[in-house]
């Protein structure tokens, strides 16, 4: 992955668009990963893989639950304010 500093950035914005086209981008200040530019197809491709994830994961817990007896009553009255 490339790296750049922030001032080479600030100076070279156009070259840093054009990187990220093909990699994403660590940007440095003073030695020290501040920030990753990435092309927007690269971003929409992560967010949907998150979105996929967790899907799957409410899959497994709503099976686990389910399995495990819940039922929408039962979870109603687990969530009922008791007064």
């Amino acid at each position: 992955m490339r790296s750049m500093t922030a001032s080479e950035a600030r100076q070279g914005l156009a070259e840093l668009i054009e990187a990220a086209q093909r990699e994403p981008v660590i940007i440095q200040r003073q030695k020290r990963n501040m920030a990753v530019v990435m092309s927007m197809a690269e971003y929409e491709r992560l967010v949907n893989l998150n979105v996929s994830e967790f899907q799957r994961f409410c899959d497994v817990v709503g099976t686990r639950a389910r399995d495990a007896g819940m039922t929408p009553d039962v979870l109603q009255g687990l969530l009922s304010d008791p007064d």
